[in-house]
């Protein structure tokens, strides 16, 4: 440590600032990239119901996030410090508006997307080594109600040893984090890469491509969205401009899903060089970078399969059904490999940052007084092992179906889709609130000191939080089963905030 010491500058608050460009993009594009992209085009491609839908879905994705992305950027370099986001809205609101972003991140968003990545690995890892399975329980099933039950299957286990990995390996320091952070990032963008030449040239070969261009925007077996709520009409592709703002909401949830955790880079702002340059720099360069990769690996798909296959790929596989479709049976082994690499340096770049996170709500009284130190290693330490208990205990919950095996056995099924629905749902809310804080502290704070201002502004800022304030009302209507329990979630936050404020104040008292 006495060597990246002397190579790197350190902060009056201990941490190492070790993080360049290129070490920061590498967080934006390796947090971004999962197992999101190779699964969630299926469950697009049935709501859109066409080829051009299912384009369409992720084109509106990275629109989106590349202009969330602009916005940031100018709030990462008026405050380059830890925690980011936290930060920007303690800043553009009052203390309580960051406790609410931080205690949501730390029940849901990031613990959440840690326990869903590392899932998908112990999933993909199970084409590999078939001992890693979902029905072989170390704890069988013990349901708590209708909907839900816990276990700990094989699966499971490792995706808990997965967490726990990463987590010992960061507590480390900086530099074996951002190592493998490069390392795993610059090889799952490579699979990536080979996946869309082979999809395009390859399996392009057979004129499926053709085939689905022809009928782009031609209706084919889309989904009925049944909402919940008895006042609001079922839709699906062809009912008019409702139901195609409905249905195209509604899809945007794999894509933004998948495309989520850009913002990561700004939680580790007290560890990146030259941070008023350099994070607004690596939001573009990553967000672009993979909103690219994911558009293509669409059109890849489209070049490979019929749109009814993407709609009916087993267990929603699309990159797997696409490889096998080229290769033969050891497709699957290969996106399998591709899946597990790209979860894995995914999960890195996830257990890195989201500590830095409570260790600036530490700083303010606002959490733990313990997360709010570095150790001899100079990161958070017991920030990252309060994130990685939270999360291995995510991983337990199963959904149950109501369906069996042929054994006679329940088929439970594990959080990924009410994981995803309920980050979604969430983490717009405070993308919303952050943007809206751009505006705010331009009024508030007009003379302070703006190294990059955000390209566009006002007008793609302003374009940002309509089209989210929009999917976020839709889902909330049409997807409550999961969006309020993501709100309960926020709000929830509330009453804890006080309480803590009222326990701290009597504590330095």
């Amino acid at each position: 440590m006495a060597t990246e010491v002397a190579d790197v500058n350190e902060t009056k608050e201990g941490f190492i600032r070790g993080l360049g460009l290129l070490d920061s993009t590498m967080i934006v594009a390796g947090s971004m990239i999962g197992s999101g992209i190779f699964i969630v085009s299926a469950d697009i491609a049935r709501q859109t119901g066409s080829a051009g839908g299912l384009l369409l879905t992720w084109v509106i994705t990275g629109i989106l996030t590349v202009f969330a992305a602009l916005s940031y950027g100018e709030l990462a370099a008026m405050m380059p410090k830890a925690g980011g986001q936290y930060v920007y809205l303690r800043e553009s609101y009052s203390p309580l508006w960051g406790f609410l972003y931080g205690w949501t991140l730390f029940l849901v968003i990031q613990t959440g997307t840690i326990a869903a990545v590392a899932v998908a690995f112990a999933r993909f890892l199970g084409v590999l080594a078939t001992w890693v399975s979902p029905t072989s329980y170390l704890i069988p099933p013990i349901n708590l109600s209708s909907g839900y039950a816990v276990s700990l299957s094989v699966q499971q286990a490792v995706a808990i040893v997965l967490i726990v990995f990463l987590t010992v390996l960061n507590m480390q320091g900086l530099k074996l984090g951002k190592w493998i952070q490069n390392l795993f990032t610059s090889a799952k963008t490579l699979s990536l890469l080979v996946l869309i030449v082979l999809g395009l040239f390859v399996g392009g070969a057979a004129g499926t491509f053709s085939a689905n261009w022809s009928h782009l925007f031609t209706p084919q077996n889309a989904a009925v969205i049944k909402p919940d709520f008895a006042f609001l009409p079922e839709v699906s592709v062809g009912g008019g401009l409702f139901a195609l703002i409905v249905v195209f909401c509604v899809a945007q949830v794999g894509s933004l899903f998948s495309s989520d955790a850009w913002n990561n880079i700004t939680f580790t702002a007290g560890e990146v060089k030259d941070p008023q340059k350099n994070i607004p720099l690596s939001l573009v360069l990553g967000t672009g970078l993979v909103i690219s990769l994911y558009i293509l690996a669409n059109f890849a798909y489209l070049a490979t399969l019929s749109l009814h296959d993407i709609q009916n790929a087993p267990q929603d596989r699309v990159g797997t059904l696409a490889l096998e479709t080229i290769f033969g049976a050891g497709g699957a082994v290969v996106m399998a490999i591709a899946i597990i690499v790209s979860t894995f340096g995914c999960n890195n770049g996830l257990v890195l940052a989201g500590a830095r996170v409570y260790y600036a709500m530490a700083q303010d009284n606002l959490f733990f007084k313990a997360t709010g130190k570095l150790n001899k290693n100079h990161v958070p330490a017991v920030a990252l092992v309060l994130q990685c208990v939270w999360a291995c205990l995510l991983v337990l919950p199963r959904t149950r179906s109501g369906k069996f095996l042929p054994d006679g056995t329940e088929d439970y099924g594990n959080l990924y889709g009410a994981l995803l629905d309920y980050v979604v749902f969430a983490v717009l809310i405070f993308y919303i609130l952050t943007i809206i804080g751009l505006f705010i502290l331009r009024k508030t704070r007009p003379a302070a000191e703006r190294p990059y201002k955000a390209f566009g502004y006002p007008l793609i800022p302003a374009i940002y939080i309509v089209a989210a304030t929009v999917i976020s009302l839709v889902l909330l209507f049409y997807k409550p089963q999961t969006s309020l329990p993501g709100l309960a979630i926020v709000l929830s936050g509330v009453p804890v905030y006080f309480i803590w404020r009222s326990l701290s104040a009597k504590t330095d008292g």
